[in-house]
This record gives structure tokens, C-alpha cells and sequence, in this order.
């Protein structure tokens, strides 16, 4: 077994139960030093005292040996870079020192960072409006993606679920609707009906539970409705596995929870229509064209896309990705991330970034490498999607998708095969926000950076009003 150091979760452990080592050492029959060299990573631990301790303590032994170093120590650097901190900030070794030695304290401090950037951009967008309830309250929002992103947007008794209920029954991709609706009404006794749009006013799927119907909008193309059934199925056939999720999450509202039983309910429609093994396998065939995988399992270019940030399952992983999706106001309508990046934790509103003028080329791929103020540089793909259109209200809905990796793993997509890596010149130098980038120069500055001051000379104009 490799060397397994569990020091800060075998102390949090034994402080939750509200012990002394000596207590611990008695419970599980060894010597408090022994528990000390522990508790202080002097010592590794072996197969036996782990599943000691897991008996003992009915824990599971992955929770206890769970590595979450790589992503901490990401987090941690990335918050003291920012630029309300000083210049003279912590190298590698103190932050991964910080890590392993008070995990604790990180998560605290990198919570209150996240707390105060959150706090920031909501007192920027509703500057001069009484919000006072507004800023103080936690958006569901924020607490379900950190909780995705925290399972590495992953969940293996989602995918088994999907695999259980797949099994045997199903044919070719195109006929999965159809398969869907047989399978609901033989096994749970649930009839599906298209309704016309205007009985079915802005809602595009509504299941009667009273009734056993399901209700499909005549708005959904076939890969949608396919969709919507194959959410249906997860609440009527899999509502333990869903519950076994959610109790632990630890949300505590009743909105938030309902929020996150839908987004849960979605991966596994996504799991059962795009198999994870057929589904990688396609991927990584096709250099990750999402056309024509979209194609192979008749589901839409969005589909494939959320479906790509899923691919984390151990020792059978796709490339990293994350997920974004705009509105023609710059508003980030969804985000997925099964990474540490941070630019999908808060990026999204740099005009630098081709997210946003992928609007004005509807339907085509965008390709742009970019480097963030801190030098991490990415791939990233853009391009415009449709929603239903049901009316002349409904026109025009168009939003902007964008997947994105570290430029690392560009070399694995096809869209990046025309590309030279290594011209420095290849990068887009862009940034999360106006308010909070520190580049000088940028000639789409929109504000004034709250934590700097740009030069102004009276005597000199510069390319915007914020800097000469």
C-alpha cells in the first residue's frame, strides 16, 4: 500500500467524538504515542489500523483517505494572489505546509475569501439599490456548485444507477425516447402525453404525480424529451440513490435541496443517455469533437458538453473540463467544473474572453487560448446554442456555451490542432472581472479596479477613460 498519512483527519475525527488521544488509543488498543506520530503525519498508516479505525468509528476508510492536497493547495494559491493581500506572499512549501498541517484553517480561510469575493461582485451588481437582505443571504446557487465541484462534478452511484437501469433494455441511441416511454409506463405505471405549447404555458415538462402522467411540451425536440423522461425515471426508480446524496450535502434549506435533487436528477438523465464507458470512448475517438459525439448518442451539443465535466471516475478519466453558459447580457446562466480552475469559479465577464463575441457568429466554434492574471493559461471552445422557441416572445434566446481545460490538454482536442503551443503570442491576456483585474493597458477596461489605482496624467489620454 503507498505510504498513507491521515494525520489532520484522524485529530478532526477524534475532536468531533470528543476524545483524548489516550481515549483513542484505548478504543482502538494501541499506545497514545502511537496516535500522536499520527495525528502529527510522523507516522504512515497501514491497512489494519485503517479499517481499525473505520470499525471503531463507523466511517467509511475512503472519507479518511480521501487526498484533497492538489485541490487545496490550488485554492489556497489562487486566494492569496489576489490582490487585496500583500506582494510578499507565501511560496509552495508554506502553503503546502498550511495544507497539511491545518487543513482546517485553510478550508476556513479559503471559505472567507470566497465569502468576501461573493460579497464583492454582489455589492458591484446592486451598488445603490436597498439590498441589504440580498447580500447577506447564500444563493443555492453558489452552495450546489461548490458541492459538485467538490465531488469533481462526479458521483459513482449516479453512473451505477445509469448503468442498472440501461441494462439489457435498450437499443440504439434514436430509440431511447421511445424505449423511455415504455419503460415508464410497464414498470411504474406513468403514461407520457405532448401537450400543445398552450396548455403547457412557459413549463416544458410537468409529471402529475397524483395522475401517473408525464406532460412533454411539443417545444421539445426529441433528444430533450429523451432527456426530461430520463429525469422522470431517476425520481420514480432511483429515489435512494438520491437521497443518499443529498443527506450529504449538508444543505440545509428546503429550496437548496430541491435545487439540488433536480441538478442531481439531470446528471443521471445525462449518465443514462451518454454511458460513461461508450461515452469516453467516443470522446477521446473523436479528439472531443462535440458534434459528432453529440451525434453518435443523439443528444445536443449542450448535452455532450455538461457531459465532458463528468468524466472523473478513477483510473478512467477524461480531460478536466469546465463549463460555462452566458446570456446576451453577460450573465452566467449555468457553470460546471470538475477542476480547481478558477476561472470558472468567477470568470465570465471579461470582453477579452470570446464567449462574448461568439454571439455575433451563431452556430460556430470559437477556439482562444488565455492567460489569466497570474499566469495560469487555458483552451477554451465557444459557441451559441438555442433554446426552444415556442413563440414570437421566445425568439432570439440564443446564450453562449463555453468548455474549457488547462492549455496542458489542448493538444488532445481536435479544435486545437492548428495551433503552435509555444508562441507566447497565442494567449489572450484576460481576466475575471474589470472590477477585480490588475492589467494594465487593456483597452476593453470597462471600470476602475477597486484594489489599484491606474496612472492618470491630465495631460494624456489614454485608450480608456480609467488609464493614461
Amino acid at each position: 500500500m503507498a505510504k498513507t498519512l491521515i494525520g489532520p483527519r484522524l485529530r478532526q475525527l477524534r475532536r468531533e467524538r470528543g476524545q483524548t488521544q489516550a481515549d483513542m488509543a484505548r478504543k482502538l488498543d494501541v499506545s497514545p504515542s502511537y496516535i500522536n506520530l499520527l495525528e502529527n503525519n510522523q507516522r504512515s498508516l497501514s491497512v489494519q489500523m485503517l479499517m481499525s479505525i473505520a470499525d471503531a468509528y463507523a466511517v467509511d476508510w475512503r472519507d479518511l483517505t480521501r487526498d484533497e492536497t492538489a485541490r487545496r493547495v490550488a485554492d489556497l494559491r489562487h486566494a492569496v494572489r489576489d490582490p487585496v493581500f500583500a506582494l510578499d506572499r507565501p511560496d509552495l512549501q508554506e502553503l503546502r505546509g498550511a495544507v497539511d498541517h491545518a487543513p482546517r484553517l485553510v478550508d476556513l480561510f479559503l471559505e472567507l475569501h470566497g465569502a468576501y469575493r461573493t460579497a464583492l461582485e454582489k455589492i458591484l451588481s446592486l451598488a445603490g439599490e436597498n439590498a441589504a437582505d440580498e447580500l447577506l443571504r447564500s444563493s443555492p446557487e453558489t452552495v450546489i456548485h461548490n458541492f459538485f465541484r467538490d465531488h469533481e462534478n462526479h458521483f459513482p452511484e449516479l453512473e451505477r444507477a445509469a448503468e442498472s437501469a440501461r441494462e439489457g433494455d435498450f437499443s440504439s441511441p434514436e430509440d431511447r425516447y421511445f424505449d423511455l416511454r415504455e419503460r415508464l409506463r410497464t414498470r411504474h405505471g406513468i403514461s407520457v402525453r405532448i401537450r400543445r405549447i398552450g396548455e403547457m404555458g412557459d413549463a416544458l415538462r410537468y409529471y402529475d404525480e397524483a395522475t401517473g402522467v408525464v406532460h412533454l411540451s411539443q417545444a421539445l425536440d426529441t433528444s430533450n424529451r429523451a432527456f426530461q423522461l430520463a429525469h422522470v425515471l431517476c425520481l420514480v426508480a432511483y429515489p435512494d440513490v438520491l437521497l443518499g446524496v443529498v443527506d450529504r450535502s449538508g444543505l440545509g434549506s428546503q429550496h437548496a435541496l430541491a435545487r439540488l435533487r433536480v441538478e442531481l436528477a439531470n446528471y443521471f438523465a445525462a449518465a443514462f443517455l451518454m454511458p460513461y464507458d461508450a461515452f469516453l470512448r467516443e470522446a477521446e475517438l473523436a479528439a472531443y469533437d462535440i458534434d459528432r459525439v453529440a451525434a453518435v448518442f443523439s443528444t445536443s451539443f449542450e448535452q455532450v458538453c455538461q457531459r465532458l465535466t463528468t468524466l472523473q471516475r478513477e483510473g478512467a478519466r477524461g480531460v478536466p473540463f469546465f463549463f460555462l453558459r452566458i446570456d446576451k447580457a453577460g450573465n452566467v446562466t449555468k457553470r460546471f467544473n470538475s477542476t480547481s480552475f478558477h476561472l470558472a469559479e468567477y470568470g465570465g465577464s471579461c470582453p477579452v474572453w470570446n464567449i462574448h463575441t461568439a454571439f455575433y457568429q451563431p452556430g460556430v466554434m470559437m477556439p482562444q487560448f488565455v492567460e489569466m492574471p497570474d499566469g495560469a493559461r487555458y483552451f477554451t471552445v465557444s459557441r451559441t446554442v438555442h433554446r426552444p422557441v415556442f413563440s414570437e416572445e421566445t425568439q432570439d434566446r440564443r446564450l453562449t456555451l463555453a468548455l474549457g481545460c488547462e492549455a496542458k490538454y489542448a493538444h488532445r482536442l481536435r479544435y486545437a490542432s492548428s495551433y503552435n503551443f509555444d508562441d507566447p503570442k497565442l494567449y489572450a491576456p484576460i481576466g475575471l472581472n474589470c472590477n477585480l483585474c490588475p492589467r494594465q493597458a487593456c483597452s476593453q477596461r470597462a471600470h476602475q479596479p477597486l484594489l489599484m489605482e491606474l496612472p492618470i496624467d491630465e495631460n494624456r489620454r489614454g485608450s480608456t477613460r480609467y488609464e493614461s
